[in-house]
């Protein structure tokens, strides 16, 4: 079976994807290539034979091990697992709150094991993005989440006058300058 699946005019199909995550983005600049053509398949396939999960639990983790700097959409994740069932990698094990969580079968262990200089060289690349990331730090990840509380909770407490509109573009705004010029 040749499946094919469009996500923001690339092409997918059973030999993988034309580049969806070649370069991760941070900050708006390109970090570098972080995964070749079909390697998310070896990634996603050596996260589910971690553990089982759900196309969620995947984009979540893939954030993480990134530092924040990439976060697969479901348009890439999904058709991934449909070729990894496919190909007789993974197989369906149970239903979390009606997501069908994914486990690597001894094929998928496999062939996790005939590529594992691939796949320990495509983590490293996720691990060195992470370490590049800002986004990893827990001091910006604090001060971003305060800045956000702090605009939500002023907001919430009414309406604002087009001064007062003004004023917190005006503070935002500076901030993000700042931030550009560090």
């Amino acid at each position: 079976m040749h499946r094919h699946f469009h996500h923001r005019h690339e092409r997918w199909s059973r030999h993988g994807f034309g580049g969806h995550m070649r370069h991760a983005m941070r900050g708006g600049r390109r970090m570098g290539r972080l995964l070749e053509h079909g390697d998310l398949r070896f990634v996603v396939l050596t996260l589910l034979a971690e553990q089982p999960r759900h196309g969620y639990e995947l984009m979540r983790e893939l954030e993480d091990r990134t530092g924040g700097a990439y976060r697969p959409s479901p348009g890439v994740i999904y058709p991934t697992l449909a070729m990894l069932e496919d190909e007789g990698f993974i197989r369906p094990v149970a239903e979390d709150g009606g997501r069908k969580q994914y486990e690597a079968t001894e094929a998928g262990r496999e062939a996790l094991a005939k590529n594992r200089a691939q796949v320990d060289a495509m983590f490293e690349r996720l691990d060195a993005a992470a370490a590049q990331s800002a986004l990893s730090s827990p001091k910006v990840l604090r001060a971003m989440e305060n800045l956000r509380t702090a605009v939500r909770l002023r907001l919430s407490h009414g309406p604002l006058s087009p001064l007062q509109i003004d004023a917190v573009a005006a503070i935002l705004d500076r901030a993000a300058a700042e931030v550009e010029g560090v």
